[in-house]
């Protein structure tokens, strides 16, 4: 993981340091970033809820506002707050394939920011399947907007290194 202070935390990703996961879950209530591992590559993430910790990750990666971005959470319960209408196929892609690299699409609930959605009426939610994600989101219990962490246009991270060399000065 790297915090916000550019510093990678080295996790073993079979068991996830209590400690380490707690000081950047503690970042993220705060609303600054943290990247982290995912089953597929690095993301950047923050508070989905808080629409200005948002917009660092949009700082960060150079990204433009009008690319939405995906929700991470730890519980299907999580991921039916942020969906104005959880219709049953949801429910049966959920039940198969979470946790897992599987984005659902669903008409968003009011308390998602317009910034994470790009101003669309639908947003991405995803539970993955990483241990220290899992542990990170669970810790933190809120949903963690998170697009890969490095700047935009740029081939996307699958090591802290490679966070820290595209990222490593432009996470406040």
């Amino acid at each position: 993981m790297m915090n916000s202070g550019g510093n990678i935390i080295a996790v073993d990703p079979k068991a996830p340091d209590p400690l380490a996961i707690s000081q950047a879950a503690d970042l993220l209530r705060r609303g600054d970033l943290v990247a982290f591992p995912t089953e597929t590559v690095y993301g950047l993430g923050a508070n989905a809820l808080e629409e200005a910790a948002v917009r660092r990750i949009f700082e960060a990666k150079g990204r433009p506002s009008h690319n939405p971005l995906i929700v991470h959470v730890a519980r299907v319960e999580a991921a039916r707050a942020l969906a104005r209408r959880w219709p049953e196929s949801a429910e049966l892609l959920a039940r198969k394939f979470w946790p897992g690299p599987l984005t659902l699409v669903l008409p968003k609930a009011a308390n998602v920011p317009d910034l994470v959605t790009a101003g669309l009426p639908t947003v991405g939610i995803r539970v993955p399947n990483h241990p220290v994600t899992f542990a990170l989101l669970s810790a933190v219990e809120l949903p963690i907007a998170a697009p890969s962490a490095n700047r935009s246009g740029e081939v996307s991270p699958t090591t802290a290194q490679h966070v820290a060399r595209s990222l490593g000065d432009r996470v406040p």
